[in-house]
């Protein structure tokens, strides 16, 4: 199996990789930048929007061409024309322990879903939010420490997130207004940590292994299906794009390594055998 990178570009926390259009997005988490690729040929990445603060995830609005909601800074936004138009809710304000938010994604129903940890790993202090199309953003589980995806079969009936600081994934039954279930514990990490995820057309869950330089595909039961090597020892975010035949990108990340190698911070391209469906949008405007 044959893992290029796909551009020069190295990302010191390179995250949230999602197929919108003919564009392949990811951020740069610590920098607070969303960034556009070419899923069909190799290059550059270029900047979509630069924000000063954290930016954890973002999906496309609806019906609003260029417009974004974002898991950012300490809460859930609007953006537009590559800034802040608006902010739904920032609820990890004024927290005991400085928080940020990390991975997010929407739903089938178009409601986004986001996670929040704090800058020393404090355990515990993350928590899962849900923005509604309304524009509402509620709280909707705690006791995450680093919590990660999540992901969605395709009629969202199931959610999947990681706690990578626990080496572990969850799955939840989520009902039809949007209220996950209870916690099931769908695989554990023995090496590494689970990190970003995305379900392809097969219903299996592809995963970022941080700390292992490998991604995981499970099938719906959770047995290890597959197992692909990467020359980075921290893979971040995943993402199966047909363009024109399947291809697994994967992000990775620099920070925290003392020496990092030629692959770390890289962005990857693998030959895939099952496509994935693109990005889901946000459901309409607040």
């Amino acid at each position: 199996m044959t893992v290029e990178p796909w551009s020069a570009d190295r990302f010191e926390l390179g995250e949230g990789l999602r197929l919108h259009g003919p564009d392949l997005l990811m951020v740069d988490i610590l920098t607070g930048r969303l960034l556009r690729l070419d899923p069909r040929e190799p290059g550059p990445a270029g900047t979509v929007a630069a924000l000063d603060v954290p930016l954890g995830a973002v999906a496309p609005v609806r019906d609003r061409p260029g417009a974004y909601v974002a898991a950012a800074g300490t809460g859930v936004a609007l953006l537009s024309g590559g800034r802040v138009a608006q902010w739904l809710a920032r609820p990890e304000d004024g927290a005991a322990t400085p928080m940020r938010m990390n991975d997010g994604c929407c739903d089938p129903h178009g409601r986004f879903w986001a996670g929040s940890m704090a800058y020393d790993g404090t355990a515990g202090a993350g928590s899962l939010y849900r923005a509604d199309p309304g524009g509402r953003v509620t709280r909707v589980l705690e006791g995450y420490t680093v919590p990660n995806g999540p992901a969605f079969t395709p009629d969202g009936t199931r959610m999947y997130l990681a706690d990578s600081a626990a080496g572990r994934i969850d799955a939840y039954d989520v009902s039809a207004d949007g209220e996950p279930g209870p916690r099931t514990v769908f695989a554990r990490t023995d090496h590494g940590s689970p990190d970003g995820m995305q379900v392809d057309a097969e219903e299996h869950l592809w995963v970022a292994v941080w700390g292992a330089g490998r991604v995981h595909r499970y099938d719906p039961d959770g047995a290890l299906e597959r197992v692909v090597e990467l020359p980075a020892s921290q893979p971040t975010s995943v993402c199966v794009v047909e363009a024109p035949e399947p291809r697994l990108f994967v992000t990775s990340a620099s920070t925290g390594l003392a020496r990092p190698g030629p692959g770390d911070g890289a962005v990857f391209s693998v030959p895939a055998d099952v496509p994935a469906p693109p990005a889901r949008a946000f459901g309409g405007n607040p």
